[in-house]
């Protein structure tokens, strides 16, 4: 299947053509705080991150106010061990009264700013603030009727695939392209946090891309930039982080997400890996050309008068290079040289008989 290699989001072209997407995942780091919000938007954007994602719902619309059973978060592995969904989301919500002003300090200073919506009433809102795109988180990627409302807006889809099958993955794809979709990204994604490297297998990549023909990123919850460089080496071309101000300052999500300087790294370093990939090709780039001169040739390393015949003893492979090729040297042993050849001239056929 051929991937759709048409993909803009707020005009901004997502492809193999041009350096990964990089999105910064406020989530629920603005601890609260509309300041810090803002505060947020003004570092991702002077880190160099193309674009700022929040997320769109409130406690209700994600669950009920239960502190029992399965509503109690009782894993003492997990980050948020100890507290209820309710509690946890109501922790982490944006009001959505924030949406207005933080999208409008990210296109202020250059990003696009967009959100994942968990309901209908989300997109909604969302519509009511003309997001250029949507992006749909890996808990919810079997949500088949959230998903064709979000389709049928006709805008760029990110879908995070973590937890997904192939089969559910198919039937996601399915539903977004029969709802309306036609500029789709999917994101490999580990749903844990933080993720390990060795749990990432990015190596899945470029087979999403081959079975769903679109274009493929990676949600990356690990820690560092390592796992996100080299999946663009495999071809992702969007990369989503979580990020913060301060680690150290707590938050939901703080443990796993990027600081500046860090995200900063990310942008530039993704961008290499990119600028790295290039295209299949052998023999010297025209920057290389200079450096030709620098390979091992064949010279003459002893003074030769006419009739001297050639030996290892006068003739060896050194550099530079502009002389004959070293492969040569059997082909010239024995012969005699046609005229007197002073030491370090390179080798070349007029000067023998």
């Amino acid at each position: 299947m051929a991937t759709d290699s048409t993909v803009r989001i707020a005009g901004r072209p997502i492809g193999a053509g041009t350096a990964p997407f990089v999105i910064a995942e406020m989530s629920g780091n603005h601890n609260q705080s509309l300041d810090r919000a803002l505060a947020i938007v003004d570092a991702a954007a002077k880190s160099g991150a193309h674009a700022l994602k929040i997320q769109t719902y409130t406690p209700d619309t994600m669950t009920l106010d239960l502190d029992e059973r399965e509503f109690h978060i009782a894993d003492p592995n997990s980050l948020w061990a100890g507290t209820s969904l309710y509690k946890l989301y109501g922790e982490a919500y944006t009001p959505w009264d924030w949406h207005a002003p933080i999208f409008e300090r990210a296109r202020a200073l250059g990003m696009i700013p967009f959100s994942t919506p968990f309901d209908d009433s989300a997109v909604d809102f969302l519509e009511s603030l003309e997001v250029p795109c949507y992006k749909i988180a890996s808990f919810e990627n079997t949500d088949l009727p959230l998903i064709r409302r979000v389709a049928a807006t006709g805008k760029p889809l990110i879908i995070s695939t973590g937890m997904a099958t192939l089969a559910e993955l198919d039937e996601t794809v399915r539903a977004a392209r029969g709802a309306g979709c036609r500029h789709l990204v999917l994101l490999k994604c580990t749903s844990t946090y933080p993720a390990t490297p060795a749990n990432t297998h990015i190596r899945t990549i470029p087979h999403l891309r081959e079975m769903f023909g679109c274009e493929v990123g990676l949600s990356d919850h690990t820690m560092g930039v390592g796992v996100s460089v080299a999946s663009v080496a495999l071809g992702a071309t969007v990369i989503e982080k979580h990020f913060t101000l301060d680690r150290s300052e707590g938050g939901v999500d703080a443990a796993f997400s990027m600081e500046p300087h860090e995200m900063a790294q990310l942008v530039v370093e993704t961008e290499r890996a990119w600028q790295a990939l290039g295209e299949v090709r052998y023999g010297p780039t025209e920057a290389e050309r200079k450096s030709l001169q620098f390979r091992r040739s064949l010279y003459v390393t002893a003074d030769l008068a006419p009739g001297d015949v050639l030996s290892r003893d006068n003739v060896r492979a050194i550099r530079p290079g502009l002389g004959l090729a070293p492969g040569f040297i059997d082909a010239v042993m024995g012969r005699t040289v046609a005229r007197a050849v002073p030491r370090g001239t390179p080798l070349s056929w007029d000067l023998l008989k």
